[in-house]
């Protein structure tokens, strides 16, 4: 298994609705509103890294209150 977690920066005011959209994801694990440079943290599981990958480019990225992201896999 794969284990990534996504830094999402939300366009202003949008983090509360946009977490909640997120969390519903398939590959998403959990998903909750953080202070910093980015505003939603996303802890996702999947059997490849393509799937990562894809869930963050297309489901993600996809969404309009996503202003950008950062992805970081885990090397368990």
């Amino acid at each position: 298994m794969v284990r990534a977690f996504i830094m999402v920066k939300a366009t202003s005011g949008d983090a509360e609705p946009l977490v909640a959209d997120i969390g519903a994801l398939e590959l998403v694990v959990d998903a909750h509103i953080v202070a910093g440079d980015y505003d939603i943290i996303v802890e996702v599981l999947a059997d490849e890294v393509y799937q990562v990958l894809h869930e963050v480019s297309t489901r993600i990225r996809g969404m309009d209150q996503v202003a950008d992201t950062k992805t970081y896999i885990c090397l368990e």
